[in-house]
């Protein structure tokens, strides 16, 4: 069957030949064709459309009347007790006796009416979508999506926070640990600050904990939780909530398609970082590069039409508001707090006592009264424990045997900050001095990590391993070679060899008498003092004179 772009070709060189002089019999033997196709084509350029064919009956036409009517009657059913296209046809055999008709007949005019029927009730078709047109500057869309990253090594699912700019385009991102109430706070202030202001009307989101704390029936009245109420006031905005559920995603449908470009565009393959702050700094670079690009058919890139609306937007107050949730938590008798189903570690000294915590969306950090005592990571998955060594050094020194299966040795050793020159020296001085007495030089020597680098504490291990000096001492003065070795030297006259790099041990003392000034100063002398021994004192003259006891004067 030719098809109509093959009929029009065909009686374009029909109506050519004909007009070249051709006759009608030629042309039926030219192409092919009957007298009655010649001569529509000389009388229209277009071919006639193809007529449709009637509509066979079939055996479930005298039903359909049937079906119709409980068609309808689901318009006013409870959404969980309307018929399906197989109870349909269970009630057209049963109470019908419609034995010859099957189901496949009833699938299919089920899949056509239905939604004729709800049109024709005035229900309106079941999708329809109105175009909206956004004043710059004037509103946003937020919402979190979910991420895969493989993390220091491990595959880990993070959570993606957006928020668009609902006329440019212009998103910004950021990645955090979980989706809580301290990420949602963080990723505003820190889109406002990327965006240099606040947008000026409304900024729509979904139903989410860290704002909702409850749906006040079908309407879109909402209870806000007092944090998010006292954050938006601050920010000078107003929060518009879309409808729950699935059928309000195409509310703030800008923003759901952007979460999905973004992950297909920068998340795929999964990206391998070996911190989160690593990786923010990639979707920073990732936003910025994104501002080159047009949505759809817009003459303009995000960029250039952010630039329209970047002028317009609020001014960021200069007061700087607080975003983490603080907490006052009890330390037990592991020197650890408990927050949010993880235990994390603060120094033995405060066990029993309480302590203030900040908890941010990717760290937390422990203060004592004002002083800051701990800060940690905060954990991806429930259960954990995060634990500091350092924080159980003053413990370990009273039970040394407890420090070879510490839970804080092991990550430690996991985190790279017990090294293998550690366990070296460690069994060196075990083997010299005894478990107990190798145990606790190690952990003086740990305790010199409070106020030494890492890396020159570790060189002077070494030193120290080499020479056989197995005492903290040692390596205290190791490590602070190390440490001077570190700083820039006045370069050295030309064609002077440099000293060669030998392991030695300098006593403490001859150390420090050598870096001593010359003392230029006299010897001090103790003649001055004789004088005292040639005048007599007056005290003693008068115990002479006086009588002894039990005489008469």
């Amino acid at each position: 069957m030719a098809t109509q772009a093959e009929k029009v070709a065909l009686y374009a060189a029909i109506r050519r030949d004909s007009a070249a002089g051709m006759s009608g019999r030629a042309l039926e033997h030219k192409y092919g064709v009957t007298r009655r196709t010649v001569a529509k084509a000389l009388s229209s350029v277009w071919p006639e459309p193809r007529k449709k064919m009637a509509l066979r009956e079939t055996r479930l036409d005298p039903y359909k009347a049937l079906v119709d009517q409980m068609l309808r009657a689901d318009l006013d059913a409870p959404r969980k007790q309307r018929h399906t296209v197989k109870r349909i046809f269970d009630r057209l055999v049963d109470e019908h006796d419609a034995t010859q008709v099957r189901y496949r007949m009833v699938r299919a005019y089920v899949a056509e009416r239905r939604g004729q029927i709800r049109t024709e009730a005035g229900r309106g078709p079941p999708k329809a979508f109105v175009p909206q047109s956004h004043q710059p500057g004037v509103e946003a869309e937020v919402d979190f999506g979910e991420v895969t990253v493989r993390l220091a090594g491990e595959q880990v699912k993070l959570v993606l926070f957006a928020l668009r700019m609902s006329y440019s385009g212009k998103s910004v991102h950021r990645i955090f640990a979980s989706g809580g109430q301290e990420a949602f706070f963080e990723g505003h202030v820190h889109a406002f600050t990327v965006l240099g202001g606040v947008p000026l009307g409304k900024v729509r989101y979904d139903n989410l904990k860290a704002a909702v704390a409850q749906v006040l029936g079908f309407s879109r009245a909402r209870v806000e939780t007092s944090r998010w109420t006292a954050f938006h006031f601050f920010f000078d905005f107003e929060p518009f909530y879309c409808q729950p559920g699935i059928e309000g995603a195409h509310e703030k449908g800008g923003v759901e398609g952007d979460i999905g470009w973004f992950r297909r565009n920068h998340l795929v393959p999964i990206p391998e970082v070996s911190s989160l702050a690593e990786l923010n700094a990639m979707v920073d670079e990732w936003d910025v590069a994104d501002e080159r690009r047009r949505i759809g058919s817009r003459p303009r890139t995000v960029g250039e039409h952010f630039a329209i609306e970047q002028p317009l937007l609020k001014p960021i107050p200069d007061e700087v508001l607080e975003t983490g949730l603080v907490m006052s938590l009890r330390v037990d008798r592991y020197a650890q707090i408990s927050v949010r189903t993880n235990h994390y570690s603060v120094p033995a000294r405060l066990i029993g006592r309480k302590v203030r915590v900040m908890l941010h969306a990717s760290e937390l950090i422990v203060y004592d009264g004002q002083q800051e005592i701990a800060r940690h990571e905060r954990l991806l998955a429930k259960g954990g424990a995060r634990l500091e060594l350092d924080h159980y050094l003053e413990v370990l020194v009273r039970k040394p045997g407890a420090l070879p299966g510490a839970t804080a040795l092991e990550q430690a050793r996991a985190a790279g900050k017990f090294t293998a020159v550690h366990d070296s020296w460690w069994a060196a001085a075990c083997k010299a001095h005894g478990d107990r007495d190798g145990t606790r030089a190690l952990i003086e020597v740990l305790l010199l990590g409070r106020h030494m680098n890492h890396e020159h504490l570790v060189a002077g291990l070494a030193v120290a391993l080499r020479a056989g000096a197995l005492t903290a001492d040692a390596v205290a003065l190791e490590a602070r070679k190390a440490a001077e070795a570190d700083r820039p030297e006045p370069a050295a006259p030309p064609g002077t060899l440099p000293e060669p790099d030998t392991a030695t041990v300098t006593f403490l003392t001859e150390r420090r008498m050598a870096h001593l000034p010359p003392d230029a100063r006299p010897l001090p002398s103790v003649a001055v003092y004789d004088q005292l021994l040639r005048r007599p004192r007056p005290d003693a003259d008068h115990r002479a004179e006086r009588p002894a006891e039990g005489e008469s004067p």
